[in-house]
């Protein structure tokens, strides 16, 4: 370094031959010693940003991605072909891999305005090896070489980093989707996503498979590899200096792991990077034009009549295809039907996936997941819901209620629970209509089937209903009193009744939805529940107002019926000195016994089933960026994401300057 001549081998000179402007054919030994390099020399942040931002300048007319791509892609067939790989192909192929994820990364997070232009295609005058390339591009050379290790190569000690690497690569390449809008359009470039999802079923099978698979086993990370120094090294000449602190990050993801005595049990590298990756890929969506419908031309010609949105569509995702079908191996390969499974089917074992999602649910990318199949494959949730031990799945959301301290709650009042807390956080913070609809639908299914719900529990659930009713009250005294000042201006007037109603009228349906889950538990199953027949009683007050309210008041007569029964049987009770909880209960539970609900008017049982939204990439795609950008171990360049609204932090280098000026032969 400094004014240290560098000879042809070195990695400054490598480095900058690479970035440069003078281009090197593909089939120079050029790239076999760049890939090989042992990284014994140092490359500080500040000047392997320089370099970056060269290759960036330079690499339209060199071509030197889609040449170190198409190399990378050689060194992974060799890994994957050769039989008996020896351990210093894994090495060179785990060298290769990272070199071009550095440079990938900067490429792509470079892009203006979203506008990505990575040069995959090589120059015609290229002589490039048709029994390698054929007629497949760099884009998909490459993806179907990584993809085909992930599938076909089992993580060992011998492999794992490679495994972990390609992962690495996977995340930085499809990244692009980080550069477009939140919403998917037709111009939106990805060409390593488009590649991935143009591999065969086959193949997509295998890779959804061992990516789950590796999330499922959860491999470790090999202690004992003395031959990884590349990884780590006692004279620290190794490859974590040669990145210095801009790129370091994703080769560190590894010890993030290993050096952190505190970090959660269920965290390991290879699986979280495979959730992730399945993640982006399960979700992706390509927006296609219609046929006869040009993009370009409408942008141009205001006076037309259809919008873009109009006349596109998206593609099947056969990774989502994927998992929607997987089936349980250990179960026979024979649907109902009679008919036996296709390999075409991804053949997990639900059990090991079942305790898996249990014990990751803390992370959100397991959430996620088990929402994907739950939402999408019908196999795994009849398997869901034949198991006796769903807490598995529930009750690690427990620690993270700290408002009081839950004695003997059953998982039913739990759910009862962490759903009305749910509701109440979100009318005073989200106001998240959507989230409240669904909470409530949920208490709504439960209803008529919860035993034995607590007392904590009973008590939330009539203080939902006393919440909303004052809520409600306010909101319509509220808007008398604005009409009122808005007598004489009718127009004015019109307005405040059409903002308010329509306001009210939301509380109006929330609280009729409160009352129609308390009727359900008292209807169908009050003598399993004397807990809520006190709660009522104890707070019997609040449904006194809505006696007479045309919306509530079949429901509310059916509460009060209850109360009458109850309050009947308290007064008959000669009591000297004041009522406890325990004897008013006592009461209850030998009265529930007599309790009948003939008396009672019937009204058709709840039932709501959810329905995912026509198009939720709009949610998906960016949520999940956000969680991969969150877990990965590496950071994004957050003024060129477009995905969704990122921070932007101020960061210098080394030395807190940033130079404007760098020249190729400063490596030379």
């Amino acid at each position: 370094m400094g004014s240290a001549l560098s000879t042809p081998d070195t990695a400054e000179h490598l480095v900058g031959s690479f970035v440069g402007d003078v281009s090197i054919p593909l089939s120079s030994d050029f790239w076999q010693k760049l890939l090989e390099l042992p990284f014994d020399a140092e490359l500080p942040s500040q000047r392997l940003h320089q370099a970056c931002q060269l290759l960036v300048q330079n690499n339209r007319n060199t071509r030197h991605l889609a040449k170190i791509l198409f190399h990378l892609a050689c060194y992974l067939q060799e890994s994957i072909s050769t039989s008996g790989v020896l351990q210093l192909v894994y090495e060179k192929a785990v060298n290769a891999v990272y070199l071009t994820s550095v440079f990938l990364k900067h490429l792509i997070e470079s892009a203006q305005d979203g506008d990505v232009e990575l040069y995959l295609s090589l120059h015609d005058s290229e002589s490039i090896p048709k029994n390698i390339l054929r007629d497949q591009t760099i884009e998909n050379l490459v993806m179907r070489n990584v993809l085909n290790f992930i599938a076909s190569v089992d993580v060992s000690p011998n492999t794992y980093f490679l495994h972990l690497e390609l992962l690495n690569f996977m995340i930085i390449a499809i990244s692009t989707q980080l550069l477009c809008g939140p919403s998917p359009g037709p111009n939106d470039v990805n060409p390593f996503l488009d590649a991935a999802m143009a591999q065969d079923s086959h193949l997509v099978t295998s890779v959804v498979c061992n990516l789950l698979l590796n999330y499922i086993t959860r491999p470790r990370v090999p202690f004992n590899r003395a031959s990884y120094s590349i990884f780590y090294d006692r004279s620290q000449n190794s490859v974590l200096k040669r990145v210095g602190s801009a790129a370091a990050n994703i080769v560190l993801l590894p010890f993030s792991y290993l050096i952190s005595s505190s970090s959660e049990g269920s965290r390991n590298p290879i699986a979280d990077s495979s959730l992730q990756v399945l993640l982006v890929l399960i979700h992706y969506h390509k927006c296609l034009v219609s046929e006869g419908y040009s993009v370009l031309k409408n942008q141009v010609s205001a006076s037309s009549d259809s919008s873009p949105k109009d006349n596109t569509y998206f593609s099947d995702n056969p990774y989502c295809r994927a998992l929607e079908r997987a089936i349980d191996c250990e179960l026979d390969c024979v649907d109902k039907e009679g008919n036996a499974h296709s390999d075409q089917h991804v053949k997990l074992p639900f059990a090991p996936l079942f305790d898996t999602l249990g014990m990751c649910l803390a992370d959100e990318t397991a959430v996620l997941l088990l929402y994907s199949f739950l939402q999408g494959n019908s196999t795994f949730l009849e398997y869901v819901l034949v198991r006796t031990d769903l807490d598995t799945l529930i009750l690690p959301t427990v620690p993270w209620y700290k408002e009081r301290l839950l004695y003997q709650s059953s998982l039913g009042s739990l759910m009862v629970i962490i759903l009305i807390r749910t509701i109440q956080y979100n009318l005073s913070k989200l106001r998240d209509v959507y989230l409240h609809t669904t909470c409530l639908a949920t208490l709504a299914n439960m209803a008529p089937h919860v035993h034995r719900l607590s007392a904590y529990a009973s008590q939330r659930l009539v203080s939902l209903f006393d919440m909303l009713s004052r809520k409600y009250n306010k909101l319509a005294d509220l808007r008398d009193g604005k009409l009122n000042i808005a007598e004489n201006n009718s127009i004015e007037r019109s307005s405040l009744v059409e903002d308010m109603s329509a306001e009210l009228q939301i509380y109006t349906d929330f609280l009729r939805l409160v009352l129609e889950i308390i009727n359900a538990i008292l209807t169908y199953v009050l003598p399993q529940n004397p807990e809520v027949v006190y709660a009522i009683m104890h707070k019997q007050e609040v449904f006194q107002p809505f006696k007479n309210h045309p919306r509530f008041d079949e429901l509310v007569e059916n509460i009060y019926t209850v109360l009458d029964f109850f309050n009947s049987r308290m007064d008959a009770q000669r009591m000297n000195g004041d009522w406890s909880v325990n004897l008013v209960l006592q009461v209850i539970i030998m009265n529930c016994r007599s309790w009948h609900a003939d008396g009672m008017k019937m009204f058709t049982q709840l039932h709501f089933t959810y329905e995912q939204e026509s198009h939720p990439e709009e949610f998906f795609i960016p949520y999940v960026w956000q969680l991969v950008l969150s877990r990965c171990g590496f950071e994004f360049n957050a003024g060129a994401i477009h995905l969704f609204p990122a921070d932007l932090p101020t960061k210098k280098l080394d030395n807190g300057v940033v130079r404007n000026t760098f020249q190729n032969d400063d490596f030379d």
